[in-house]
């Protein structure tokens, strides 16, 4: 499987180098992170709501190792909601957030990052709009999810992230399944130990419908990410068996991946984010995509070939 060695790559510094001047990756880089700063992203923001999508922004950047970098990463997502109070598209444009962005992983990481993400979700409710903190690698999880209950005190609205392939996460579903929360529901895309994670495909798509089902079955509104086409119909009967009506969940699938699906969705009535990245650091992100799903992969090597 290939997908486990990519994710290797991605912590190394020597294949970021490698990758980074690589002349076409810039151009490959493109379809997934359409641009670096906000003002490239407003552009992406008004045609994807205009085509009746909604977006979930992510402002791209894992690698904090100081607390000031980790107070830049804070001061981005308000700029970007600065950017998106004169857009005026209240939910339409929610975000989302790795807390390693805000100093998880640094000395008293847990209390730094509740301190730089609280003022984002504020900012961002301020807007009519609201966040999600996505879901890392499984030691951050405790953590992160002490903070999404923190903060879900004062803004209920903050969405989480569960991955199908831990072990855990279909008590982390029972759990998260009640009255106003909101939880994205996606494989998983870190390379994981095979004592915590389920490691073979059936295994993870297997876990996936059945956490699904907790979800639809609940009280709290599921947001499923995935393009796989079987898993999207599969949403759509637990859906309807769960009496759910359209405006009671959402699909929400990667910019750059399926587009014409985001639009066939969208069109049927069905609310479909789009997840949209930007930013300068992009590496982390890329990689994941790759690793993710294989036509990816082809994607970027086709690129590289033809235009070597």
């Amino acid at each position: 499987m290939l997908g486990p060695v990519i994710l290797a790559a991605s912590r190394s510094d020597r294949m970021r180098r490698l990758i980074s001047a690589a002349p076409v990756t810039k151009q490959v880089v493109d379809r997934f992170i359409p641009g670096e700063t906000v003002s490239d992203i407003v552009p992406i923001i008004k045609d994807l709501t205009g085509k009746g999508l909604q977006l979930t922004m992510d402002v791209v950047g894992e690698d904090i190792t100081t607390p000031a970098q980790a107070e830049g990463a804070r001061d981005a997502y308000l700029a970007l909601i600065d950017h998106l109070k004169d857009l005026e598209l209240g939910e339409k444009v929610e975000m989302s957030v790795k807390l390693s962005m805000f100093g998880q992983a640094l000395e008293g990481g847990h209390e730094l990052a509740l301190a730089n993400v609280r003022p984002v979700v504020e900012a961002a409710a301020a807007i009519g709009t609201t966040v999600t903190l996505d879901a890392e690698d499984h030691t951050t999880l405790d953590s992160m999810f002490a903070i999404h209950e923190e903060l879900r005190k004062d803004h209920p609205g903050t969405g989480c992230v569960i991955q199908a392939y831990l072990f855990r996460t279909e008590a982390d579903a029972k759990r998260l399944a009640e009255a106003g929360s909101r939880v994205r529901l996606v494989k998983g895309a870190y390379k994981e130990p095979a004592e915590v994670a389920y490691q073979q495909k059936h295994e993870i798509d297997k876990a996936y419908v059945r956490i699904l089902k907790t979800l639809m079955d609940g009280e709290g509104y599921p947001m499923i990410g995935s393009h796989d086409p079987r898993l999207i119909s599969i949403a759509q009967e637990l859906a309807h068996k769960a009496g759910r009506k359209l405006d009671e969940y959402e699909f929400q699938m990667l910019y750059g991946i399926r587009g014409d699906e985001h639009l066939r969705l969208a069109a049927e009535g069905h609310r479909m984010r789009v997840y949209t990245a930007y930013g300068t650091d992009w590496y982390g992100y890329f990689m994941r995509r790759l690793a993710e799903k294989p036509a990816n992969l082809r994607f970027f090597l086709r690129s590289m070939v033809s235009k070597g």
